[in-house]
């Protein structure tokens, strides 16, 4: 690795329901910008931020995956503060926020109905929202990257591939499992962020299948099928957090040749 390559920082490493962790999205770091993926369920948000070391006023390019609560509602508190935080001149410039038209009309939404009108009379002056279509091709800050339908039986969801420095690829999948009509994203990645919701050994116990998710011996098989060289496992339970890097790692690595990560909120990963 080198000084200039670029960094995840995973804010948030859990599920839907989790209250031991915070829910799952991260940031990507390089030298010269800072980019947010989703904001987890609520203003817990600004707290691993905080504890991150990570001011918000050098966030100005956002991707949001899909609407659900745990992705979502911290995209409010974002916006939020964004906006108070240029009344005070305390933040610069926009904030881009990436994703398709369903996410953004539900943060339009939320916005409308939850947040102070001198606030909201300001959002299209300080947030620029920019529509996504199914394979569009996008900057995101300084990278160049093209959001996928990760075909999502449940809400409408987007995956992206970014290019890194030296023509690194990293590809998220979202928090649903990898579908095949994909593939061209995903194959030969170098970094796969992908959910593993539990265990493939307690798959009975946590009904991934039924909730339209995967488990972590599942997104090794996938990873090893497609080539890529390093997954990372995130949108986990938080029953088994103590033995989760250990145990996750072991069951993915029993398929994947590469690299497996499970990392911890506010660990960092150097890509």
């Amino acid at each position: 690795m080198t000084e200039n390559s670029a960094q995840l920082v995973m804010l948030g490493t859990g599920n839907a329901a989790v209250t031991k962790c915070f829910n799952t999205c991260f940031v990507i770091k390089n030298k010269e910008n800072i980019v947010l993926i989703d904001a987890g369920g609520g203003n817990g948000i600004l707290t691993q931020l905080e504890k991150a070391n990570i001011n918000l006023s050098d966030i100005h390019n956002m991707f949001v995956t899909h609407a659900h609560t745990d992705h979502i509602l911290g995209v409010v508190w974002i916006v939020r503060m964004v906006v108070q935080s240029t009344q005070k001149g305390k933040y610069q410039g926009v904030l881009n926020i990436y994703s398709h038209e369903k996410v953004i009309s539900v943060v339009r939404q939320i916005c409308g109905l939850t947040l102070p009108k001198k606030i909201v009379d300001l959002i299209d002056k300080v947030i620029n929202f920019v529509e996504l279509k199914d394979g569009d091709s996008f900057m995101l800050a300084n990278m160049k990257g093209v959001c996928f339908d990760i075909q999502s039986t449940k809400e409408k969801q987007f995956g992206f591939k970014i290019q890194l420095s030296d023509n690194k690829t990293l590809v998220c999948l979202g928090d649903e499992p990898y579908n095949e009509i994909n593939k061209h994203y995903v194959e030969n990645a170098d970094w796969l962020l992908s959910e593993a919701f539990c265990l493939y050994s307690q798959k009975d116990v946590f009904k991934p299948y039924e909730k339209h998710h995967s488990t972590a011996l599942d997104a090794g098989v996938m990873a090893d099928n497609l080539n890529v060289k390093n997954l990372v496992l995130y949108h986990t339970e938080d029953k088994s957090l103590d033995k989760r890097k250990e145990s996750y790692t072991k069951e993915a690595a029993e398929n994947f040749k590469g690299n497996v990560f499970v990392p911890d909120d506010l660990e960092t990963i150097l890509l």
